[in-house]
């Protein structure tokens, strides 16, 4: 006789990674191509040498690290093991059987994940047709058994951002008792213009004086330690309380605590990277307007393509000319912002056999 586990897990979606295959560039996971600095990696080493200790489970150097670098108490900050642990948190303190957890869709894959592993009801909310959040649509979703929103800014994948008037204004309109996380993975990537205006959404500002809201934020992306697994959350003391109930104990090691507060100790430096990553966003979306594409303006290390149908066999076809990038079911792909020489070879694959089957 086999073990009884819970029967509906047959019926849940299965986060997918981006895959890799050796001698291949891999623009599949929003990753950063840059290795620690050296005093970042002088960090890793040094904490390294005392992994047979337990961490602090408060994680209160970074905490303080982080109360000093944006600006708010250590008591509204908690500590995770990446942002997506923070979100299925999230879903367990205020979400079970019977409630729903509202969120775009397309977006961030762990979404319908997390909340039907607390057993809560998924309610996706369709992209508008230029790939954006539908704000009023996802407000018109909110009904009396909405406990959590998410929105993802900028949007992951399509890439596109909301202004902080558009949030402002949507938060208004969502009842005061309902959480809203405001995931910005992507925040240190948005530059001022397009889509995202010159008033940026800064999550922690628009959260001041709104228990109910949330900012999700990470070190894997732009501070380029996806392989530690540690990111952190803004929110009411209330809130933050709550999460420590449903953290898993100890679930951000010692090494990720160290490096978190040596990349906020360098953070100018690192945050100068996302400058190249920026331009290089730019340039590879303007090669792909020039070929022909639709490539909806991106705010985050990626570009995005809605290729419908085609989506698979693209992602398939670009694995075999060597560069891995990521398919999302018929929607669209998702393709990374790397090393020049990375997005170069993408590019050639791009104008020549992607084309055909993107036009066919």
């Amino acid at each position: 006789m086999t073990a009884r586990i819970r029967p509906d897990l047959d019926n849940f979606p299965t986060y997918v990674p981006g895959k890799s295959f050796p001698g291949a560039f891999k623009l599949a996971s929003n990753e950063t191509t840059s290795g620690p600095l050296p005093s970042v990696a002088s960090a890793i080493a040094e904490a390294a040498a005392g992994v047979n200790r337990y961490p602090d489970n408060t994680n209160l150097a970074l905490r303080d690290a982080l109360s000093e670098s944006l600006g708010v108490g250590t008591d509204r900050i908690a500590v995770g093991c990446g942002s997506v642990s923070l979100c299925q948190e999230l879903v367990q303190i205020a979400a079970g059987p019977g409630d729903e957890v509202v969120f775009p869709w397309r977006s961030f894959e762990a979404y319908p994940v997390v909340t039907q592993v607390a057993g809560a009801t998924p309610v996706p909310v369709p992209l508008t047709p230029d790939h954006a959040h539908d704000l009023d649509a996802m407000a018109a979703a909110v009904t009396d058994r909405t406990r959590l929103i998410f929105v993802c800014n900028p949007n992951n994948p399509t890439g596109r951002a909301l202004t902080a008037a558009e949030i402002t204004s949507f938060l208004d309109k969502v009842p005061s008792h309902v959480l809203v996380a405001l995931d910005e993975a992507y925040f240190e990537y948005v530059r001022p213009g397009g889509d995202a205006g010159e008033t940026i959404a800064d999550g922690v500002a628009l959260a001041e004086g709104r228990p109910n809201v949330v900012v999700l934020r990470t070190f894997s992306k732009a501070y380029g330690l996806a392989g530690l697994r540690v990111g952190y959350a803004v929110a009411d003391p209330s809130i933050v309380a709550a999460l420590g109930k449903v953290h898993t104990p100890f679930a951000v090691n010692v090494v990720a605590q160290a490096a978190a507060v040596a990349s906020l100790a360098a953070a100018d430096e690192l945050l100068a990277r996302t400058d190249q990553v920026a331009a290089e966003r730019t340039r590879v979306r303007d090669a792909l307007l020039t070929a022909g594409y639709d490539v909806p303006e991106s705010n985050g290390n990626f570009v995005w393509l809605p290729l419908g149908e085609k989506s698979q066999g693209y992602a398939s076809a670009s694995a075999d000319a060597g560069v891995v990038v990521r398919a999302y079911g018929a929607d669209g792909v998702r393709i990374t912002i790397g090393d020049p020489h990375e997005n170069d070879a993408f590019l050639v694959f791009a104008s020549g056999a992607g084309l055909d089957i993107a036009k066919s």
